[in-house]
């Protein structure tokens, strides 16, 4: 890249202007650092970060993020829509608008998507990108994900990410080449070299999923009132796709050092190789191998929501099913009536 270029922007109370005026740097297309204000700022829709491109807060560091960003579109795309290579966002807060955009919408209504779902043809993988320090806060009803990590992306960090509210905090999940989820024609992609650490998800639906995804190491998560911790999936064992040749999905993935507290009725934990296909409606097991789940701890919280069937099922911290070449190491649940308001360990 020839000259970084710098630009500090001045956004003011009116959406439409100030998504003009990121736009309006982000159109120069030659990558830079866009630097935003302090302060809370609305936009009249998302936008879409190209490659080369640093969108950053005012304050960095450890402390709160000084800068927010919302948006006043019910159209349910992201405010921040990952689609180049050298990306890094930092340093900012997100509050996303209400959005509920289903079950296989899990790309829409986020504060920051990296990459796609569905894609008309063959695609070139972005890599290189960065999320750090950045906080996210919904208070609607759970629908739509926080962070989204999908289909042709790699070599990316997510790191000191906090999180509250929503449906999944950060969903990582496989992309193909198909018109909808029941028309894949493949190729797929599936997010790798993917590093998660210091995330912290609370009062969410769910802190994390990975559904069909390899080289995975998620490291020192903290997820509290959460429904469910969080989920390894199989992906509709779209492997079949894969034209990755020695990089298998499903290999290679580690989880370490996970605090869950859970008040969901099920699990706190699932872990899942075999799949029914949207395409064909048959069920294929994906192999695991080298997926180790070490040093977490569980803590059961009082039921959230009272089910009627739900409730009287039992309990439990980790559930696994058919997915042998998992090792769960160093698993360890908290009963203790004081552990409701505990930290996670030191």
């Amino acid at each position: 890249m020839t000259g970084h270029h710098h630009h500090d922007l001045t956004l003011s109370d009116d959406p439409a202007a100030n998504r003009r005026a990121l736009e309006q740097v982000l159109a120069s297309g030659t990558g830079g650092t866009l630097r935003l204000p302090a302060g809370t700022f609305t936009l009249d829709r998302g936008v879409v970060l190209g490659p080369g491109w640093t969108l950053t807060g005012a304050a960095p560091g450890p402390g709160p993020v000084t800068t927010w960003l919302t948006s006043s579109s019910s159209a349910g795309e992201p405010i921040v829509h990952v689609l180049g290579s050298q990306v890094t966002v930092q340093d900012i807060g997100f509050r996303p608008p209400p959005c509920a955009p289903g079950e296989h919408g899990g790309d829409r209504g986020t504060a920051i998507t990296v990459g796609n779902y569905l894609y008309p043809a063959e695609t070139q993988w972005i890599e290189d990108i960065q999320i750090r320090h950045v906080q996210v806060e919904r208070h609607d009803e759970r629908a739509a994900n926080c962070v989204a990590v999908m289909g042709a992306v790699r070599d990316i960090t997510i790191s000191d990410v906090a999180i509250v509210g929503g449906c999944t905090g950060v969903a990582v999940h496989w992309g193909a080449v198909g018109d909808g989820v029941d028309s894949i024609v493949g190729p797929s992609y599936h997010p790798h070299h993917l590093d998660i650490r210091d995330l912290r998800v609370s009062d969410a639906f769910e802190g994390f999923y990975l559904s069909s995804v390899h080289d995975v190491t998620v490291d020192r998560v903290h997820l509290s009132e959460v429904e469910i911790g969080f989920r390894l999936l199989p992906g509709d064992n779209t492997d079949r796709f894969h034209s990755g040749g020695d990089n298998p999905v499903g290999a290679r993935i580690r989880v370490d050092g996970a605090y869950v507290a859970w008040n969901g009725p099920l699990y706190a934990v699932r872990i899942a190789g075999w799949g029914r296909s949207e395409i064909d409606h048959s069920f294929r097991v994906l192999d695991y191998r080298d997926v180790v789940v070490r040093d977490c701890t569980f803590v059961p919280l009082p039921l959230a929501t009272a089910g009627s069937g739900e409730a009287r099922r039992p309990r439990s911290p980790v559930v696994v099913e058919q997915a042998s070449g998992v090792i769960l190491e160093g698993i360890r649940v908290d009963l203790r009536a004081g552990a409701v308001t505990a930290g996670p360990p030191p």
